[in-house]
């Protein structure tokens, strides 16, 4: 009985825990957002160059549910950045927004629309995050909440395109075999000719079992035209996955 009382006794604990940060951090959210929108004039303050909206996607230094984060090699995604430049891309879609890191490099490439596709609910964030934009771009951004293997989510792309297709899709969700396998053959077909599609955590070498994205790269390789962004071959972790498509 004592077990149990115990038991019953951290649970409470634990729910307390939970309320009480839910609780500070709706109290914090105002403050929170208006520095985060803050932090985001001064990002639009002047043009920047790619290495600069690398560096803001990395550490913009805004906080709690603003907090907007990219866990990446600057190296690894400004090469990446690039080859995306280089289409001229009109219109880039994402699996996995994450802390909207990549979201914000996107948004200064895409002409004309980013459509970030996350399991996370994005409200909260979502008036901030379509900001991201720089000053003159016709650029929108789109977010979409669910989770990528569920048909209505892809459903709600399909939609979002209208039957158009997209330059560039990086694909940065679930990152177990089956996981990065199935969102590559959901969303490909979304990706216009000569299109390109990237994947991250492409590196052997992992911290977390779960992240099998090698495994699944192993067997792309021998499909598809492809390219590795790696900065160093001994890395933990990280490395990016070209597919170029034929046209």
């Amino acid at each position: 009985m004592t077990g149990g009382r115990g038991c019953a006794s951290a649970g409470q604990h634990g729910l307390m825990r939970k309320t009480v940060r839910e609780l500070r951090r709706t109290l914090r959210r105002p403050f929170d957002r208006r520095a985060a929108f803050k932090r985001l004039r001064e990002y639009h303050a002047r043009q920047r160059t790619l290495e600069e909206v690398v560096t803001w996607a990395g550490n913009f230094r805004s906080r709690g549910e603003f907090a907007v984060k990219m866990l990446q090699i600057p190296a690894e995604i400004t090469r990446l950045a690039r080859l995306v430049a280089a289409l001229n891309p009109r219109i880039i879609l994402e699996i996995g927004s994450a802390r909207g890191g990549t979201l914000l490099l996107w948004a200064s490439l895409a002409s004309e629309r980013v459509i970030s596709c996350d399991i996370e609910d994005m409200c909260v964030q979502a008036p901030f995050y379509t900001a991201f934009p720089p000053p003159g771009s016709r650029c929108r951004v789109t977010l979409l909440s669910g989770n990528s293997h569920d048909p209505a989510l892809r459903r709600h792309v399909a939609k979002e395109l209208g039957g158009g297709q997209v330059d560039f899709l990086f694909i940065d969700g679930d990152h177990t075999e089956a996981g990065v396998t199935a969102d590559y053959d959901d969303y490909r077909g979304f990706v216009r000719p000569r299109g390109i599609i990237a994947f991250h955590d492409i590196v052997e070498r992992q911290p977390w079992p779960t992240n099998q994205v090698h495994r699944f790269w192993k067997r792309i390789k021998q499909q598809a035209v492809t390219e590795e962004i790696v900065q160093d071959p001994s890395q933990v972790g990280f490395g990016i996955g070209v597919v170029r498509l034929p046209g």
